[in-house]
């Protein structure tokens, strides 16, 4: 008698369950590659992706810490300065290029990264997984873009006080008008360099404020230059009136307007400053090179506009002690009608 043993096999089940490392192993010894159920890659790229950010924030610091001043980087579109305030000017104006430039390498970096890293391609699925509400990173990015703006509001804060900073005693002041549609220049100078012979009135000039004539030196007569809008025409070439200033020595500006609201811009100053009726603006400047600049209105103020053109004159202080009395010899002593804050309150 033949005895049969018959066994009965188990049916055939799932496969044994093997964690995401072993299934990567498993697939890394058969040449294949990983994809989770979720659409992540873990063929060991994190190494490359930890880099990342740390190559991205070294180019920053070398960016930003490497004690250059503005005269190593490129003007971006300003001109040359010519006066001792215009190059904290241009180095505001290169940092805030600067800081855009890191914040948008840093952007578009991520930006392919993530279209490289994620593309369709390589993780076999329709659509990656999508992260939402993860508090660290939404409060990345609203802090971050307040301690830019915060970096940004103190440099020009700290600069734009130092440039409207006034002197107790410049060497020079004159009175800018502006009116439709030309400038006007009254220097309240001593021409003829004897205090004994003061003609300043303050009231002459319609409109300046006391407080700001303390700083006019005794014995000014003043002498003054008007344009004409009637008598110009940039096209022939005619630029206006023209504003001498000396090398060297620092000239303080009082804007008035008889009118509208002008806008006073040397344009290698760097700097610009409205010119508003019933409102006295000032500023300090002291040219550092000679030469003949140009000068125009920054604001839109008429039908006109474009011919408020004036030129700007730096020379040696001999040569503008010089002009001044060649404009008194030609009988434009006094002053033009300023306007201003006292006028104002007149016509009131």
């Amino acid at each position: 008698m033949v005895r049969i043993n018959i066994q009965t096999l188990p049916a055939p089940g799932p496969a044994p369950d093997l964690n995401g490392r072993a299934r990567a192993e498993r697939a890394r010894l058969s040449g294949r590659r990983y994809v989770s159920p979720n659409g992540s890659d873990r063929s060991s790229r994190r190494p490359m992706r930890r880099k990342l950010p740390q190559a991205l924030a070294a180019g920053l610091v070398l960016a930003t810490a490497t004690g250059c001043t503005y005269e190593d980087f490129p003007r971006l579109g300003m001109p040359t300065p010519v006066t001792e305030e215009a190059p904290r000017i241009l180095s505001l104006w290169q940092g805030s290029w600067a800081a855009a430039l890191a914040v948008g390498v840093l952007v578009w970096g991520l930006i392919l990264w993530c279209v490289i890293v994620y593309r369709r391609t390589r993780t076999k699925v329709e659509v990656p997984p999508q992260t939402r509400y993860n508090m660290p990173i939404e409060a990345l990015y609203t802090v971050v873009p307040l301690i830019i703006i915060s970096v940004l509001f103190y440099f020009t804060a700290r600069d734009e006080s130092k440039l409207l900073e006034l002197s107790e005693k410049p060497d020079h002041v004159i009175n800018v008008v502006g009116y439709q549609w030309s400038w006007g220049f009254n220097y309240l100078e001593d021409v003829d360099g004897d205090p004994s012979t003061s003609n300043l009135d303050a009231n002459e000039l319609q409109g300046i404020p006391d407080s700001m004539l303390e700083t006019v030196p005794e014995g000014a007569e003043g002498v003054h230059v008007a344009g004409t809008p009637g008598d110009r025409n940039p096209q022939n070439g005619d630029p206006g009136p023209t504003l001498w200033l000396p090398k060297g020595e620092k000239v303080r500006f009082i804007l008035t307007s008889r009118d509208v609201i002008h806008s006073f811009w040397v344009v290698p100053f760097l700097f610009k400053q409205d010119v508003i009726p019933g409102h006295t603006n000032q500023f300090e400047v002291t040219p550092t090179r000679e030469g003949t600049f140009k000068g125009k209105c920054a604001e839109l103020c008429g039908v006109d506009h474009a011919r408020m053109l004036f030129n700007v004159k730096v020379v040696s202080p001999e040569r503008y002690q010089q002009h001044l009395e060649e404009l008194a010899e030609k009988g434009q002593t006094g002053y033009i009608p300023a306007g201003g804050a006292r006028q104002e309150r007149e016509g009131q």
